[in-house]
């Protein structure tokens, strides 16, 4: 398994370990209710350095994001950023990513999930027609996500950028707690709030951001937080999980992602796109809660009341916020609609459940 830059700091705090996507990587520390807790209610801080960073540079680099993602990078000014994803050739998902503008026209960050690293280089490479530099910068880039409510208060502490005015989907550059060429930018997945801050991880900068942090941010209750709890507060706002509510089977449309897909411009599987969403498309990622007691797992069947199965559970959780055990799936399109009763098959037997608008919390 490969480490972050943190994981002897995890280890010392006495987080429970475990492997994902590859890497080494804090489950959680005090409990996964706690954490999410302390990341609504104050503030908490992630170590998400597995995920990949690749940069494109040249005056063909647009071009290229143009072609392989679905969003419109076009509006992209210095400072800004935009969640996408790339479509497959099957009109699926590769990936999903956000798109971060350096410098307009010429110089951007695509930043993927850990588990598709090798194989989103693989297919922006395909598509690199042109030329365009590119460079994955995964291995020497560390990522501290410092989300919740106060996580604006306590890292405006330790830099000149103001970071209380950083709209949602931009970012900064500068020197954050001593470091210089700092990336500090507001495109957290929690819904809570926060920034998240992209360095060189090379002499003792990783050593020095993380106590740094800290020093400013534990008086006032701010607490380190691993992976489960990002998952369940990312569920909380029914954000997809590549892998579970998105993969490579999965279009753009049937995910509830028309929002980041423009057909402006052309781009891979454009045309299969564009025909779901004029025609419709069979099946629909919705949220559903339990009315009767259980936990949506992942993959469990969904039926109806005559035993038909009519989708699956893609992710689900018992919400820390609402006490309710909650969760995503994929429905036949007829039965998609807020209030529609079914039943998930849990060990066997079907348990009822409903179907409900997200954001849950």
């Amino acid at each position: 398994m490969k480490n972050t830059p943190f994981t002897q700091k995890h280890i010392d705090l006495g987080a429970k370990m475990s492997e994902f996507a590859g890497y080494n990587m804090p489950i959680s520390y005090t409990g996964i209710n706690d954490e999410h807790h302390a990341v609504r209610n104050n503030a908490g801080v992630f170590d998400v350095s597995h995920m990949g960073e690749f940069m494109l540079r040249g005056p063909k680099a647009l071009d290229l994001i143009q072609r392989i993602t679905s969003n419109d990078a076009s509006k992209l000014t210095d400072g800004k950023a935009q969640y996408s994803c790339f479509p497959n050739d099957n009109a699926g998902i590769v990936d999903d990513l956000i798109v971060y503008c350096i410098k307009e026209n010429s110089e951007y960050m695509l930043v993927v999930n850990a588990s598709n690293m090798q194989k989103d280089w693989n297919w922006v490479s395909k598509h690199n027609t042109d030329g365009v530099d590119m460079e994955n910068i995964s291995d020497k880039t560390a990522l501290l996500a410092i989300q919740g409510p106060k996580a604006v208060q306590y890292m405006q502490q330790l830099t000149d950028l103001d970071l209380v005015n950083l709209k949602y989907y931009t970012f900064a550059q500068g020197n954050f707690a001593g470091v210089e060429n700092v990336i500090v930018s507001a495109t957290g997945y929690t819904g809570a709030g926060g920034v998240e801050i992209y360095f060189e991880d090379k002499g003792d900068n990783a050593e020095k951001i993380w106590n740094d942090i800290f020093r400013v941010g534990t008086p006032g209750g701010m607490k380190p937080i691993g992976l489960g709890a990002r998952d369940t507060l990312r569920l909380e706002m029914g954000y997809c999980l590549y892998g579970n509510d998105i993969d490579d089977s999965t279009s753009p449309i049937e995910a509830g992602l028309g929002w980041i897909t423009r057909f402006t411009k052309d781009f891979t599987s454009r045309a299969a796109i564009e025909a779901h969403k004029t025609n419709g498309v069979e099946r629909k990622l919705v949220g559903i809660e339990m009315v009767d007691k259980g936990i949506p797992r992942h993959h469990y069947k969904i039926q109806n009341d005559a035993g038909e199965e009519i989708g699956y559970i893609t992710s689900g959780t018992q919400s820390p916020t609402l006490n309710k055990a909650i969760g995503m799936a994929y429905v036949r399109k007829d039965l998609a609609k807020e209030g529609n009763e079914i039943n998930i098959m849990i060990r066997d037997k079907a348990v009822k459940a409903k179907v409900v608008k997200m954001p849950f919390a």
